[in-house]
């Protein structure tokens, strides 16, 4: 079947030209720009007339829950949750029951998504103080990547021996992406703000005991390491400006050590903990707004590279409590592309910068095939968005399985219209179609 999308806005490559996108099968066959016609005929025709055709989103940061925590979130309700948000692809952690530290812990994950999927699908491998003897066993055109814990977060995969760190950087085949937050400091930390404010301080004071100089310090560590193994490094959801002295701004494809930044990160700062509580907790914590503005002014300047969710949906139940007590993480990735969207009205990034950073360098840092891109022979992996269409963020709008969102209440003047995934329409006009499944990304490495 030939779909053409057409009289639409192209945003691709750092460039926005309006024109039309022809898919046949799973995908792109022709790109018909300056009042060109498709070569063939169609069998549908799509009128995106003021609307905005972008390749579909890859988030490289997600927690899906399953297997273990089905309670809150299953492979099923939050990829269905993706293809609402215009997210094509997606690479989820592996702090899940039991925790993907083993082969058949790593297969059986990709088992689950084959079946239940509704966008593609990619799993990282965790690495843990005794397990990096096994690398050599993973596929690096198949796994998105090593993750490693370098703070204890969800999860308890904290990775904190000297010889265990050195042994996961010399023997990694494949992109470490880790999180940097120094335990030690952290702890410290939290023992000092109990005895001015008892067991659970308020959250307000969760940027303080994962603090600036827990990021930064282990950071710091974690490049030395990859420079001195001379491996890619991948630094997940950086919190402070300060972090920001340690990347710096060559062009992707010469970097060793990237950085990935959250749309949570991006939208708030610490003078929201008043508003919106434990619900914006997540680990490393939401920091000052001086912060926010740095990870912004990162993004643009290209020290950050990525933007990824960090999509971790928890129970609200599990959100009662304070710094110490509420579980940290919250669902966002039905509304990334949205939040990003909005920061686009608001001047503070470009569209054709959010293309860069959500799609086109998630595919390039990982070098994921055949994606990312609105190009000839490319997957189709589309979606369609329009602006000038104010609505505000309820709990039914919501998805994902744990029922909430820090997004609700807030307006955004965009839509996702319609997700393509290999050239089928997985969502369009608010329904997900459920017959459609992604597939397993390949990695061109």
């Amino acid at each position: 079947m030939r779909t053409h999308i057409s009289n639409v806005t192209i945003v691709n490559e750092g460039v926005s030209t309006i024109g039309s996108v022809v898919i046949n099968g799973s995908k792109i066959v022709e790109i018909c720009t300056g009042g060109a016609s498709p070569c063939r005929r169609c069998d549908e025709t799509i009128d995106g007339t003021g609307m905005y055709l972008i390749p579909g989103v890859i988030d490289d940061h997600v927690h899906f829950r399953e297997p273990g925590l089905t309670h809150k979130a299953s492979i099923l309700s939050e990829s269905r949750a993706a293809a609402a948000g215009g997210v094509t692809s997606f690479m989820e952690m592996p702090n899940t029951i039991p925790m993907t530290i083993t082969l058949t812990a790593l297969h059986d994950k990709y088992k689950r998504a084959a079946k239940e999927s509704r966008v593609n699908y990619s799993f990282y491998f965790g690495a843990t103080n005794s397990n990096s003897d096994m690398f050599e066993k993973l596929n690096p055109h198949r796994v998105c990547g090593i993750k490693l814990f370098m703070g204890s977060s969800t999860g308890n995969m904290l990775v904190d021996d000297a010889d265990a760190l050195d042994g996961v950087f010399s023997k990694a085949n494949m992109p470490i992406a880790v999180h940097c937050e120094d335990t030690a400091i952290i702890n410290a930390n939290a023992v000092e703000h109990k005895k001015m404010y008892g067991d659970d301080p308020d959250v307000k004071y969760h940027p303080l005991i994962r603090s600036e100089e827990a990021c930064y310090n282990s950071l710091k560590r974690a490049v030395a390491l990859a420079k001195k193994h001379d491996k890619q490094l991948h630094v997940m959801h950086i919190s402070t400006g300060r972090e920001l002295e340690l990347l710096t701004t060559e062009s992707l494809e010469n970097k060793k050590i990237t950085a990935e930044v959250t749309p949570a990160h991006l939208t708030f700062c610490d003078k929201d903990y008043e508003r919106l509580g434990t619900r914006i907790k997540c680990n490393p914590a939401i920091k000052s707004e001086k912060d926010r503005d740095a990870l912004r002014e990162g993004l643009r300047n290209g020290k950050i590279d990525i933007v990824g969710t960090d999509h971790a949906p928890h129970l609200i139940e599990d959100k009662k409590g304070g710094a110490l007590k509420a579980t940290s993480g919250m669902p966002s990735l039905q509304f990334s592309l949205l939040a990003m969207l909005r920061m686009v009205d608001e001047g503070i990034f470009t569209i054709e910068q959010i293309v860069e950073k959500m799609c086109h360098a998630p595919a390039d840092l990982f070098k994921v095939d055949k994606r990312g891109y609105i190009r000839k022979g490319y997957y189709a992996d589309l979606v369609l968005v329009a602006p000038g269409n104010p609505h505000t963020i309820t709990a039914e709008d919501v998805l994902s399985l744990c029922g909430w969102s820090p997004f609700e209440g807030e307006q955004f003047d965009w839509k996702v219209m319609r997700t393509w995934v290999n050239g089928e329409c997985v969502y369009s006009d608010g329904v997900v179609n459920d017959k459609v499944r992604g597939k397993a990304l390949k990695f061109n490495r």
